[in-house]
């Protein structure tokens, strides 16, 4: 469906869940995190981070570890439910908390009850309003007890962690989790009031073939998933060292990469999903879906979504808060992290303040990624239309007077586009992931 053009995807790029991305964070003044939560207005979202898991995937990229000590756990927890109060006693009156997120990691690595208490923390601390609550759950460690939590809290998005339902992949990955477990946890899921399901499936894994992607998006589709984030697999051990247990021979290449992420395209808008991008389906009723058609999808640290909030805040070890002006990210060892906590501290001193560029370019980026266009004001235009050139001439991109569009045909080309009107990368380039 798509034509592989491999020079214009040779050159690694940001997925840009932000912009400047998190590779261009440093040291931010002194209470800057303090200030840009006191100085909140309106509807705001908040992440929550679990940084454990029962076990350690080889491919993972997240701050996570193994929660075998209840000790560390416990302490963790403690210093997350004393960052819920500093936060509380820093948001104005009048802000209003409408999305609650928990992530990880696994947040099902820690007891129901363990999990309950956050919430009433959030409930005690937190300015709610009505909010609606997601969680990501990992199917090897989901039990029968998180039916009733799910439902008692009122958790309606749901992410699994699938992968992949090849056998001999998920062995390779460190992910083993047999057909069985998925659909009893989805199951457990649906019976606990989760009304938007998303899987996460991988292309470009060790030993993978277009065979082991399409029967995974074919049992996705038949366990009825809301929605399913088709993602390349980053082989980056240089920068996440458990990946060194993946062989690099073992993974396809970059054209069988394209392959796989063109056939998942097909095949998925063949079944009725809404495109999100290049690697993000969604069933038309899904809440992503009517973003996509009303024309309000935006992109976050949490990836592509619905909230319309230009405020979320981000709690526990590592976790990214993002405001109009700033970027934030929180320590990431967890001992310092649950040593300022106790404090009474907030540990994002790590970020990066936005200036009016910085917004500026951030918009044209996020609309080429969510709305597959943007008007260009003519300096950027100016800037990048030598570069822009190869993609016009191939098909993969159109431009109108000031209008950039990317048609259908550039999709997987999205992020290198782009990529253009970033300006940090020309003066500070970085190893990053395959484009696709």
């Amino acid at each position: 469906m798509w034509t592989y053009h491999p020079e214009l995807l040779a050159t690694p790029v940001p997925r840009y869940t932000s912009y400047p991305t998190a590779a261009d964070f440093g040291a931010l003044q002194d209470g800057a995190i303090e200030r840009a939560i006191a100085g909140a207005e309106g509807d705001i979202s908040v992440y929550l981070h679990i940084p454990f898991c029962e076990a350690i995937c080889y491919y993972c990229g997240c701050n996570t570890a193994v929660s075998g000590k209840r000790s560390r756990v416990e302490a963790y927890l403690a210093a997350l439910h004393q960052e819920i109060a500093t936060v509380g006693s820093l948001l104005p009156q009048g802000t209003r908390v409408r999305r609650i997120a928990f992530g990880g990691g696994s947040p099902n690595a820690i007891a129901t009850g363990e999990f309950l208490a956050l919430v009433e923390a959030l409930h005690a601390h937190l300015p709610l309003a009505a909010p609606e609550w997601s969680i990501e759950l990992d199917p090897r460690s989901l039990t029968s007890a998180w039916t009733p939590v799910l439902r008692e809290v009122g958790i309606t998005r749901a992410s699994m962690g699938v992968q992949t339902f090849a056998v001999h992949c998920q062995k390779a990955i460190g992910r083993e989790q047999s057909l069985a477990m998925i659909c009893r946890s989805t199951d457990w899921l649906r019976a606990g009031g989760v009304t938007s399901l998303n899987f996460d499936l991988m292309y470009g894994l060790p030993h993978q073939s277009e065979a082991d992607l399409e029967d995974s998006l074919e049992y996705t589709r038949k366990l009825g998933a809301d929605r399913i984030a088709v993602f390349g697999y980053a082989h980056v051990p240089h920068l996440v060292p458990r990946q060194t247990m993946i062989r690099e021979a073992d993974l396809p290449g970059a054209a069988a990469r394209f392959t796989m992420a063109s056939e998942a395209h097909r095949i998925l808008t063949g079944y009725g999903y809404t495109p999100i991008g290049f690697d993000h389906f969604a069933l038309p009723h899904d809440p992503m879906a009517r973003a996509v058609r009303a024309g309000t999808l935006r992109r976050n640290f949490q990836g592509f979504t619905d909230d319309p909030s230009d405020i979320l805040i981000g709690m526990g070890a590592s976790a990214i808060s993002g405001f109009p002006q700033a970027f934030a990210q929180n320590e990431k060892h967890t001992a310092t992290y649950r040593q300022l906590s106790a404090e009474g501290r907030l540990s994002g001193n790590h970020g990066i303040a936005r200036s009016a560029e910085d917004q500026r370019r951030g918009a044209v980026i996020e609309a080429l990624l969510c709305r597959s266009e943007a008007l260009l004001p003519d300096d950027l235009l100016a800037e990048v239309s030598e570069r822009l050139a190869p993609f016009i001439r191939e098909g993969l991109a159109e431009l109108g007077g000031n209008r950039l569009t990317i048609p259908n045909g550039g999709l997987p080309y999205a992020r290198v586009i782009a990529a253009l009107f970033d300006a940090y990368r020309a003066f500070a380039p970085r190893k990053f992931s395959s484009a696709i």
